[in-house]
């Protein structure tokens, strides 16, 4: 799986690369039809707090499927992010085995 990475008005970060891309990996690993991920992080300024911004495109057989979650920090942005991937990703899969 291909992964790219952009930083959107904010510094790129050696540990937030290594963070996403084993996040990334790891669900690769388990759908192994995932072609690749088009990820972004961006920052606003959000009055409640939050404002962290991670939004997670992924590329696969059929329409593509996206996440994005806003929350206190990347990490857990991140998270949010991939677990609402990953539930996509099941109901896709469930769409492949019954062809």
């Amino acid at each position: 799986m291909t992964i790219n990475i952009q930083y959107v008005r904010m510094a790129t970060s050696e540990a937030m690369n290594e963070y996403v891309t084993g996040k990334l990996e790891k669900l690769g690993k388990k759908y192994d039809w995932v072609i690749s991920a088009e990820v972004h992080f961006e920052v606003i300024h959000d009055p409640k707090g939050k404002g962290k911004i991670c939004k997670i495109e992924l590329s696969l057989p059929g329409p593509r499927i996206f996440a994005t979650s806003n929350e206190e920090n990347y990490e857990s942005a991140v998270k949010e992010t991939i677990k609402d991937l990953e539930k996509q990703l099941k109901k896709r899969k469930e769409q492949f085995s019954t062809h």
